[in-house]
């Protein structure tokens, strides 16, 4: 019992030294957010200001950052929405759906999965030229509308659904869609929260992609505009604190979405349990 203790223990400490070496750069932008420039630059691995200041909010107001948050949450909400519908579309037509292809379809599927997508933004550029969208929200908004990840996701769960519960549907009258919409989907709540979680989290943190598609500053994102701070278009010096409050700023939506929909997701999974 003692030696089982012992390692017990020592586990523990192992668990909160990783805990504190992955929390510790967080705690770090928290502080400096609230530093003065030359407190950030005396002391830049301190986690707690020697001198509290919140100017550098006041001077992100000033900014664009106002216009690159509203342009962020229209885009987000824009590709999470589309990603929830087309991606539980589509899955549920390679889990149930019997089509000729559809093997084929589902391993071209994974193949984008394993395809990095640094590698894509030149084409997508190219495409984008093409039709005429480059430099516009619809550009931003509709090469994101879908995703390989959420498809699988999708797919995955919806094969975990009995197909007695679809065909008593069908008995009672209804199509494909009909059953759907208001049989699998309502049942398949967890993996909708999951894909809204992960599509909203990408999305906002997205960056790559938006440099490819405008050009436009009045389209810059958080990401885009933010990356203009750090590369120091927006002033001199090395403005630590303001590129580290428009982090800690940028950051507050996606951990809202997130512990509001963990909730939900947790409760979902016990309640598929009892059932």
């Amino acid at each position: 019992m003692r030696q089982r203790r012992s390692l017990r223990w020592a586990g523990y400490a192992v668990l909160g030294v990783v805990a504190a070496v992955y929390i510790y750069p967080f705690l770090i932008q928290l502080g400096t957010a609230f530093k003065t420039d030359a407190d950030a630059t005396a002391h830049p691995l301190t986690p707690w200001p020697h001198e509290w200041s919140v100017a550098v909010f006041g001077a992100l107001a000033q900014q664009d950052f106002p216009r690159w948050a509203l342009n962020s949450v229209f885009v987000s909400v824009s590709v999470t929405v589309g990603r929830v519908v087309f991606d539980s579309l589509a899955g549920y037509a390679l889990a149930r759906l019997r089509f000729r292809g559809r093997a084929t379809v589902f391993g071209a599927v994974l193949a984008v999965l394993a395809v990095p997508s640094v590698v894509l933004l030149i084409p997508k550029f190219l495409v984008l030229n093409q039709f005429g969208m480059y430099d516009t929200y619809a550009a931003m908004i509709v090469p994101l509308l879908a995703d390989a990840t959420g498809v699988f996701i999708m797919k995955q769960f919806f094969e975990t659904v009995p197909v007695s519960v679809e065909e008593a549907a069908r008995i009672d009258g209804a199509g494909p869609l009909r059953t759907f919409w208001s049989v699998v989907l309502p049942m398949s709540r967890p993996a909708l929260i999951t894909l809204t979680i992960l599509s909203f989290q990408g999305s906002w943190n997205e960056l790559p992609h938006f440099i490819v598609s405008r050009q436009d500053p009045a389209l810059n994102t958080l990401t885009s505009g933010v990356a203009t701070l750090v590369s120091g278009q927006l002033g001199q010096g090395n403005q630590f604190p303001l590129k580290l409050a428009a982090a800690l700023l940028m950051t507050v939506p996606v951990a809202v979405v997130y512990f509001i929909f963990s909730k939900r997701f947790t409760r979902g999974t016990y309640e598929g349990v009892d059932k």
